[in-house]
């Protein structure tokens, strides 16, 4: 009974979806660290959680591998449809400020700048 309450206690449903409770940390965060294959200490120490938190979180993912995945990967799905979209959606604009003449009394740091990309194999 104390485990299943520890278990609450730690991972709630927000309107962020799953997270650590008392946290902004969403358990789709924790798996891209899962998924990297990063230790339960890692993940301890670059999110700031207590031992108690992290053993909490990885038992729930451990015991709802199943929902937690498939709400990962639609969290994926659903962030790379928006990085596609706000891309295709800049992509003219940027072409716009690159094709921009550059801005009097710059002519300077604009030479080094076109020296070092040169220098670094970028043009």
């Amino acid at each position: 009974m104390n485990e299943t309450n520890t278990q609450q206690t730690t991972v709630v449903r927000t309107s962020r979806g799953l997270s650590i409770a008392g946290t902004r940390i969403t358990l789709y965060s924790i798996m891209d660290y899962i998924k990297a294959g990063k230790s339960a200490e890692t993940i301890r120490d670059d999110f700031r959680l207590t031992i108690k938190q992290t053993a909490g979180v990885l038992d729930y993912i451990e015991k709802h591998r199943a929902e937690v995945e498939a709400e990962y990967q639609q969290v994926l799905k659903e962030a790379e449809e928006e990085r596609q979209y706000w891309e295709e959606r800049n992509r003219e604009r940027f072409a716009q400020i690159a094709a921009l003449p550059p801005k009097p009394g710059q002519e300077k740091i604009r030479a080094k700048l076109q020296a070092t990309k040169a220098r670094l194999g970028m043009l």
